[in-house]
């Protein structure tokens, strides 16, 4: 007996369709009328310190890629956290755990001068591809392996290229986690639903247009191979930014050290830094800081 054709999309019943839309949902917002210290604005600034892993995930071998990944560590995340030490703010760097074990030094670096370390799975896999025991075991080892190298225990994650399984948010609420940073159903702060139910972990949504991957990413041998100038990249950003503090809502950036930080970019950070601080008004936080205040300051 032949197995059933699976249906195309525009054959599906109501109620499949509305149970994959349901799997995971935004609920309630969590938007307070200011922020700390009666700012107007919350920025939360991250880093996603992929590093080698980038390579690696995919089953690459490549030493000119793996050696793209090393600049990110030796030359990207130093450079990050000397700009972040003179303007005097915190952030929060996302490292897969194989990451942090070929680079322990430097996530002890990030804790000890202040800044948040969020989970960001094991060798930068894509979870929607994971059986769930697979992607449950990952996630795991990787929150003990965090904890092990810097001491800390890490209260959120941000899936490797934001991509998030059915299983995840439910593996997330497993580990107690406070917040998720992976998912774009609003720009301010909102409680994730698990199949229509709350679950107490907190969205700190991001977005493409404010990651400078987008932008700035190629591949040698495909056609990858994006490029919008500096200048242009800086003024959506600070687009963003501006309009985050008009409503008094938040503006979550998220970059990359080895995409972010060449001479030719790094400046991006620093104008919008130096643009947000002459705005005043304005709170730089981590996005622990950010989730716990709206947490707690929303009515």
């Amino acid at each position: 007996m032949s197995e059933a054709k699976p249906q195309e999309p525009w054959q599906w019943s109501e109620a499949h369709w509305r149970r994959l839309v349901n799997q995971v949902r935004a609920g309630r917002s969590y938007r307070p009328k200011m922020w700390k210290g009666k700012a107007r604005c919350a920025v939360a600034l991250s880093f996603d310190s992929d590093h080698e892993t980038n390579e690696l995930r995919d089953g690459g071998k490549s030493i000119g890629r793996m050696s793209w990944g090393q600049y990110g560590n030796r030359v990207g995340v130093p450079r990050i956290l000397k700009l972040l030490d003179g303007h005097g703010i915190k952030a929060t760097f996302y490292v897969p755990a194989v990451a942090a074990l070929i680079h322990p030094d430097e996530q002890r670096r990030v804790i000890a001068e202040g800044h948040e370390i969020g989970i960001h799975g094991w060798i930068h896999e894509l979870n929607s591809v994971l059986p769930y025991d697979v992607e449950r075991d990952l996630m795991l080892r990787s929150a003990d392996t965090l904890e092990k190298v810097t001491g800390k225990r890490s209260v959120g994650l941000r899936t490797p290229s934001w991509d998030f399984s059915p299983n995840t948010l439910r593996i997330e609420k497993e580990l107690g986690l406070a917040y998720d940073s992976s998912l774009m159903a609003d720009e301010d702060c909102y409680e994730l639903l698990l199949e229509g139910e709350p679950t107490g972990i907190i969205e700190l949504p991001v977005e493409w247009v404010r990651d400078d991957a987008v932008y700035f990413m190629m591949h040698r041998f495909s056609s990858l191979r994006p490029y919008t100038p500096p200048t242009d990249v800086l003024d959506i950003l600070r687009r963003e930014l501006d309009a985050a503090w008009e409503e008094r809502g938040i503006f979550q950036l998220t970059c990359h050290p080895h995409v972010i930080g060449y001479r030719s970019r790094i400046w991006i950070l620093d104008e919008l830094i130096r643009h947000a601080k002459a705005k005043g008004d304005v709170w730089f936080a981590t996005h622990a800081e950010i989730v716990d205040w709206a947490r707690n300051h929303s009515a």
